[in-house]
């Protein structure tokens, strides 16, 4: 019950780029489907990008050619790399365990961070 920890937000022009990371101490981070949700406002938190244990990865149609999520050589953190940063991308960034129910999900949101994309 372990909140995750986002960083590597911060504010870029429109085409620029970002790397986020999304850590965690436990154990079993690598055994779990890890995603990328962002929440922007007066909006719903949104799964943008997702990579299950197996190296399966899904992606956001929004963000699909831009964004790419990986898991790390410690197994215990996942990066997404956002390329062609255009403003609709502003939002409050943050990782999750897509594959857990939403109730248990609840209990490992983190601050996120926060990424703005502005000229």
């Amino acid at each position: 019950q372990v909140p995750l920890v986002e960083s590597g937000g911060g504010l870029v022009q429109p085409g620029g780029s970002l790397r986020l990371s999304c850590a965690a101490s436990r154990s079993t981070f690598s055994t779990y489907a890890i995603g990328w949700y962002r929440q922007a406002p007066g909006k719903e938190r949104e799964l943008v990008a997702a990579i299950s244990s197996a190296g399966l990865i899904n992606y956001a149609d929004s963000v699909k050619g831009r964004f790419t999520i990986s898991r790390g050589n410690a197994k215990n953190t996942v990066y997404l790399q956002m390329n062609s940063l255009q403003p609709e991308d502003t939002a409050v960034y943050y990782c999750n365990y897509p594959g857990l129910s939403a109730r248990l999900r609840n209990d490992y949101w983190g601050q996120g961070t926060q990424v703005t994309v502005s000229s």
